[in-house]
């Protein structure tokens, strides 16, 4: 899983990034809220740690913005600022967890891995399948990718569900024929082909993140992180 953690003290970001990164996350680091609002332009995340005392502006000014962005995975806040009030408007205002600076590094993985399971279970009872910043909502049949809903038909999104379902793992084209358009028996025809076409050219579009990546002469991955 990737995470963006902002965090304008070096030594805190230092030791933070290290400890995640031996927990198994790729992380990405921003020093203020202006180096994070362009990473998370750029890539998706599963999560974000986000210090509120930032050298540009305020982290909660930042959430915020991310939030109006489109950004909608959980947020830890890291802060030194302990009061309730505090605490209380952070939550508020964009905030999944709240976590008072100093720490433990064992509470901070624990409270993260909290939120990470309570966001899937959230979209998995709420009918939404979600690979970084990409949306799909089986109760309305609509795909988005941040905040821009993706026009898709309904054979694209059936497509388009089968690779989030397996993000991260090969798929076939004998297997896309079979489980997406019930075709049995492999005949030579590039219907597979044809439609991922289609449905890069509506999901990957210019300024994104290419998530759809083909496998010469194998099938084709939905990069999850």
């Amino acid at each position: 899983m990737r995470l963006l953690l902002v965090e304008d003290e070096p030594e805190i970001q230092s030791f933070v990034k290290q400890s995640l990164l031996e927990a198994g996350y790729e992380v990405h680091t921003a020093e203020d809220g202006s180096a994070a609002t362009q990473l998370a332009s750029r890539h998706a995340y599963d999560g974000l740690i986000v210090d509120l005392g930032l050298p540009d502006q305020d982290g909660i000014d930042l959430i915020l913005h991310l939030r109006r962005s489109g950004v909608r995975c959980p947020v830890l806040i890291l802060s030194a600022r302990r009061s309730v009030d505090d605490r209380v408007k952070g939550l508020e205002q964009g905030g999944d967890d709240y976590l008072t600076k100093p720490f433990a590094v064992a509470e901070l993985l624990a409270r993260l891995r909290n939120l990470l399971r309570r966001n899937r279970a959230a979209d998995e009872e709420a009918g939404r399948l979600r690979v970084l910043d990409l949306e799909l909502d089986f109760i309305s049949r609509r795909a988005s990718r941040g905040a821009e809903v993706l026009n898709l038909s309904p054979q694209e999104f059936v497509l388009l569900a089968y690779l989030c379902r397996h993000a991260g793992r090969v798929v076939t084209r004998s297997m896309l024929l079979s489980e997406v358009w019930g075709m049995r028996i492999q005949p030579n025809t590039n219907v597979v082909d044809v439609h991922i076409y289609r449905l890069r050219g509506k999901v990957d579009t210019e300024g994104r993140e290419p998530l759809i990546k083909t496998l010469r002469g194998i099938g084709y991955v939905l990069k999850d992180r």
